[in-house]
């Protein structure tokens, strides 16, 4: 097998070095897939077929100049075919990725930026020293240092980046910009670092296993709980944000941004907690609000008239109140379990609405089938956490689906029982419109799923009924009147309905236009609800050059927090030191809605 491929690499690198792009997809399987992280394209794409990868290397060949192709380690069998880690070299970075053969050809390559030459990460036997070994009058100690580049800050010396947002995804990124010496200061409007989780309702716990949320550089101790409550994690942010001595500004909002393209830099405007107002003039402007926008707040008719309360999840803090009330919570997705259960836990007599069917998990199968590759059995088998993220990551997107069905066929049958009372207690459960399960439809549209911490066994066991298969008709004076003509009564009711775009962020900050021409973030144009077509191939804007100059975006969930933060940086990092950065299948503006047709 090592032969295989061994003489696979040594081929494409001929081909390479001769510039003969024909002879290097002939490589590829007529079916093949080249995945880049920025190594040939300086973007995040996924070429399919022969013809696609020819014209990336009819573009990107030149300036990337590949060389070193090797094997770097032993190949294994997998089940797409014969798989191996693998080296190499641009004429910018070092490379890593991997590749699998099926019968002899390229069927998937990965290729991702592991370095910038000349600007490594330090770390490891790179690492500083921290201290120079001899006698200094003018010495200053590492506080002294420290108080006076935060002093600094934003005064007289300014931000390259400015982070809008001090959650997972902003400080993962601040920390990796750190590394690269790249000043970047962090935007914060709550009054500490971590509130973002802090502030939510109060039973929030993680749903994924530790072994996966780890953040870069500071993996969390072996004795970190599986699953993280909110509140712990908060903690655990602001930690890391001084651990790694995060420039941040908490109390912070960024009230407006405006570009200036003959400067190549943007004013931003914000307010500071004490009421200063200073202007910021970052050369890169990032977003770093989650996987969402703004919330998509209840407007329901009617709802001026409900005596009750009516909240979104987002101001939803705790079941306290409601304590043998009568509540109502719309939407059948992750929030809407979790404050139904914490709801029932606090004494109220709960309903769910649920508008259209959601897939839903028993936490302990999908952690058994579904995170193999983040799991204690996986950390004793020498899978690191790096090594496990680039797993994930040479799966393009296009095979994922396919991929993820016999998972769920598996999970349907040994949770049979499960399923079964749900459906008997008048839940809507599927497994998405292809049967590809709660991942693709995370990836898709970030909504419509739960792991079950416990509020799927209340609703099976009847603790909290159903609704579902109707429409609201109106809010009335005491709750909800559904299209079928019933009536529900109702003290409170919890309107899930999710969040906006990330893109509708920079509405509020920049423009309406440039949030338009922008598009939205996240989905991969599968065509299924919710995530309309053409198909991308990779999520849309994510941590990777958008339609406007040196705006991005940086999010999600703590793993991909994690693993594209240091794609990002390195972008940031490229284009702070003057390095040529010709970006392959930049996206062009949106085109104004009238012209849409929409």
């Amino acid at each position: 097998m090592e032969q295989q491929i061994d003489d696979w690499l040594g081929a494409l690198d001929s081909a390479l070095q001769a510039r003969d792009t024909d002879a290097a997809a002939a490589l590829f399987a007529a079916g093949g897939y080249w995945r880049d992280l920025l190594s040939f394209t300086w973007n995040i794409r996924t070429m399919e077929g022969r013809g696609a990868i020819a014209a990336m290397l009819e573009a990107c060949l030149d300036t990337a100049a590949p060389t070193g192709w090797r094997r770097d380690g032993p190949a294994e069998r997998t089940e797409d075919g014969i798989a191996a880690w693998i080296a190499f070299e641009t004429a910018a970075a070092w490379g890593t990725g991997r590749v699998t053969l099926r019968d002899g050809k390229g069927y998937i390559l990965l290729t991702a930026m592991e370095d910038l030459k000349g600007h490594e990460d330090p770390r490891g036997s790179a690492r500083i020293k921290g201290i120079e070994h001899r006698a200094d009058r003018a010495r200053k100690t590492w506080s002294e240092r420290r108080a006076e580049t935060t002093a600094r800050l934003g005064r007289e010396d300014q931000p390259e980046v400015l982070i809008v947002g001090g959650g997972q995804g902003g400080v993962a990124l601040a920390a990796r910009l750190k590394q690269l010496d790249v000043p970047a200061l962090i935007v914060e409007k709550n009054p500490r670092i971590g509130d973002s989780w802090r502030n939510r309702y109060r039973s929030l716990v993680l749903h994924d296993p530790v072994w996966y949320d780890h953040l870069p550089y500071l993996p969390f101790p072996e004795t970190w709980p599986v699953f993280c409550p909110k509140d712990k994690m908060g903690d655990w942010l602001e930690a890391y944000a001084q651990i790694f001595e995060l420039d941040a500004w908490t109390g912070t909002e960024a009230e407006a941004a405006t570009w200036h393209e003959d400067r190549g830099e943007w004013d931003v405007r914000v307010r500071r907690a004490d009421g200063e107002t200073l202007t910021l003039t970052p050369r890169q402007l990032v977003f770093c609000t989650g996987a969402y926008g703004p919330p998509n707040l209840p407007d329901f008719p009617g709802q001026d008239d409900f005596a009750g309360t009516l909240l979104h999840s987002s101001q939803y803090a705790e079941g306290a109140p409601f304590k043998g009330k009568r509540a109502l919570v719309i939407g059948a997705g992750s929030s809407a379990h979790d404050v139904a259960l914490d709801l029932w836990e606090a004494g109220a007599d709960v309903t769910m609405f649920q508008r259209r069917p959601s897939i839903v998990v028993r936490s302990e199968t999908l952690m058994e089938l579904g995170f193999d590759t983040y799991s204690e059995q996986a950390v004793q088998a020498g899978l690191t956490t790096e090594k496990a993220d680039l797993l994930g990551a040479a799966t393009p997107y296009a095979l994922f689906a396919e991929k993820q069905k016999p998972l769920y066929e598996k999970i349907r049958a040994r949770d049979a029982d499960f399923y079964d009372a749900l459906g008997k207690a008048g839940f809507a459960y599927d497994f998405g419109e292809d049967e590809s399960g709660l991942m693709m439809r995370a990836l898709r549209t970030a909504s419509g799923y739960y792991i079950d911490a416990g509020a799927s066994t209340l609703i099976a066991e009847g603790g909290i009924k159903v609704i579902a298969g109707d429409e609201i008709e109106t809010l009335t004076e005491t709750g909800i009147r559904f299209a079928s003509g019933r009536e529900e009564a109702a003290d409170v009711i919890v309107a899930c309905t999710g969040y906006q775009s990330m893109n509708e962020a920079v509405a509020g900050l920049v423009d309406r236009e440039t949030a338009d021409a922008l598009g939205p973030c996240w989905g991969l144009g599968s065509g299924v609800r919710g995530d309309p077509g053409p198909w991308q191939g990779e999520l849309r804007n994510m941590w990777k050059p958008t339609a406007h100059p040196a705006l991005w975006f940086h999010g999600g969930n703590l793993a991909l927090s994690r693993f594209y933060s240091k794609f990002v940086a390195m972008q940031l990092k490229a284009r702070a030191v003057g390095l040529d950065v010709p970006v392959y299948g930049r996206p062009a503006p949106c085109p104004p809605l009238d012209q849409a047709g929409l």
